[in-house]
């Protein structure tokens, strides 16, 4: 019977030592991030028989496609036994899809949800951000530099993190809770990794002004091809500030991977068309499935 909890941090080596053994290619597959969401969405795992099988939800729970060098029919067996009355599973992608498909023939209905898919670019692209397409971003960023010529970039430390989460508080302070669905949710996230980010051994970087800090990002490995980015921050009123954090962060802490992840966009327009607008090489397509009872 498999036994699911809550992510702590003593979990992580347990966890990312099975992802580095099975690695997989979409943001689900990350301790951080279900570290990060488990109070927002019920998030809770389990380990059986070098398999790791992770399900969210409040009430009604639905799981995520297992992963592990175990073997994989049996570890789906483990799961339709632990659900006797049907099991729904999130996020899977194209691959496991066809997987459920041809083992489990009509067994399963399929829905996909564009709003989970994740926008993924080359890091060469995002770090010399060339071309016509992009234009808007190099100008901003000249705009910035001219507007702010004592800028710097400065790694994330234990030394300043401190300065991170004060900005990241005087960011919240200047949003409209009420009117961005989820930002509340997304606010508790953050600040739950910003207080554990040596703890969770990610890869930080900000951007100073006038000795103030005014943006910042972190992230962490997904696979030894792609960087994944957690979170990303600027004041949106000083102009530049968010594509000057999003170039610098790829130059200094992606260049060893030939993908940045930058996760979904939740259905929030504004950060979907933020995000298209840095031309994504591709956009992971991911479905819901629900078995026919």
């Amino acid at each position: 019977m498999l036994s699911f909890k809550k992510a702590e941090i003593t979990d992580r080596d347990a966890i990312c030592d099975i992802l580095k053994k099975s690695p997989c290619y979409s943001m689900e597959y990350n301790f951080t991030l279900l570290f990060m969401w488990q109070n927002q969405y019920g998030m809770e795992f389990a380990i059986d028989e070098d398999m790791l099988f992770i399900r969210a939800g409040r009430g009604e729970k639905t799981y995520l496609f297992p992963c592990g060098t175990g073997d994989l029919k049996s570890a789906l067996e483990k799961l339709f036994d632990f659900c006797p009355d049907g099991i729904s599973f999130y996020s899977l992608n194209s691959e496991q899809k066809e997987f459920l498909e041809k083992e489990y023939p009509k067994r399963f209905s399929f829905k996909e949800n564009r709003n989970a898919g994740d926008y993924v670019y080359l890091s060469e692209s995002l770090a010399n951000l060339k071309g016509k397409k992009l234009s808007s971003k190099r100008n901003h960023i000249n705009r910035f530099e001219a507007q702010h010529p004592d800028w710097s970039y400065e790694v994330i430390t234990a030394h300043n993190i401190s300065e991170v989460i004060k900005m990241h508080a005087r960011w919240c302070e200047m949003q409209d809770m009420e009117e961005r669905k989820g930002l509340k949710e997304e606010t508790e996230a953050v600040k739950l990794v910003l207080e554990n980010f040596e703890a969770l051994k990610l890869s930080g970087g900000l951007i100073r002004t006038e000795g103030e800090v005014v943006a910042f990002s972190v992230g962490d490995i997904l696979n030894k091809d792609t960087f994944l980015v957690h979170i990303e921050k600027a004041f949106s009123n000083i102009n530049g500030a968010y594509p000057i954090i999003n170039r610098e962060f790829v130059r200094h802490n992606c260049l060893g991977f030939r993908y940045v992840n930058r996760e979904d966009d939740a259905s929030d327009e504004g950060l979907r068309a933020a995000k298209l607008s840095y031309q994504p090489y591709e956009i992971i397509r991911k479905f819901n499935a629900k078995e026919i009872k």
